[in-house]
């Protein structure tokens, strides 16, 4: 008997799987170079069909985090050692360094009305989250892993991808979910990858200027880029009628790379 509502402003469904819960929780590696257990963040534990695997695990240290009072009540009720684990916040407003002065680990069944927030979120604190584990809408996972030339490949895909190699582990069917939700679920891996700075051909990019290139350009995804990089380009400007010479402007923003995107701001803001 379900003991929480679910709560369709809070985009709850509730993993009842236990078997998917399981897989889930042994797909996060945790590991820690001085052997200590690794800080892992839980987002939306809910009535902690996750946290109970985590728990088991000797290797983690676990936090969560859990805007619902209501999930809050059931968690506190129903696990031991909560207090001082478990805090009660929206994850987008949350301090998390007051929670992890170094490195932690991420691991969640994200609300599908607020993945793509959360994964910007983790973006803005990269050098600190080396791993990442959750489960998110299919289409969301899809487009997260693609790589260039494909439809789903878009402004999410490139931005991770500049910071984490991602993996696409498996495909979890409504069934093993309370209440079903409407669409396919699927879980991804994302590992911390080496890069430090964004590295153009003459020296690095402004990561502001390399995500405002990269979103203008999938705005108008249809179009050249050409055309759709207009906002960004000056025609006034010494050397534009060469820049804008270049093939890639040919191609549309699906056809490029990290690699090709960092190039590209480079060119247009050297």
């Amino acid at each position: 008997m379900m003991e929480v509502r679910a709560k369709k402003s809070l985009g709850q469904h509730f993993l009842v799987d236990q078997g998917v819960a399981r897989r889930i929780v042994d797909s996060l590696g945790a590991s820690s170079a001085e052997g200590a257990p690794a800080e892992v963040l839980e987002i939306g534990p809910g009535m902690g069909v996750l946290t109970k695997y985590l728990l088991e695990r000797p290797d983690i240290d676990l936090k969560l985090v859990e805007l619902d009072g209501e999930s809050v009540d059931y968690l506190l009720t129903h696990f031991n050692g909560m207090q001082g684990r478990l805090w009660q916040a929206d994850y987008l407003k949350l301090d998390v360094h007051r929670l992890f002065p170094g490195q932690y680990r991420i691991i969640g069944n994200f609300p599908y009305n607020i993945s793509s927030q959360i994964f910007f979120k983790i973006l803005d604190d990269r050098d600190r989250v080396p791993e990442v584990v959750c489960m998110v809408q299919k289409e969301v996972a899809e487009r997260i892993a693609e790589g260039p030339g494909s439809k789903t490949y878009g402004i999410l895909s490139v931005l991770l991808q500049a910071w984490y190699d991602i993996e696409y582990l498996f495909t979890v069917e409504p069934g093993a979910f309370a209440p079903p939700p409407k669409v396919r679920s699927a879980v991804i891996r994302l590992r911390r990858n080496g890069r430090k700075v964004l590295d153009g051909p003459g020296g690095p990019v402004d990561e502001k200027l390399f995500r405002s290139v990269v979103k203008t350009a999938f705005n108008q995804r249809r179009k050249t880029l050409r055309n759709a990089l207009k906002p960004l380009l000056d025609p006034s400007a010494p050397g534009y009628a060469e820049l804008v010479a270049d093939p890639v402007f040919d191609l549309r923003a699906e056809r490029l790379s990290v690699d090709d995107f960092v190039k590209l701001t480079f060119a247009i803001f050297a």
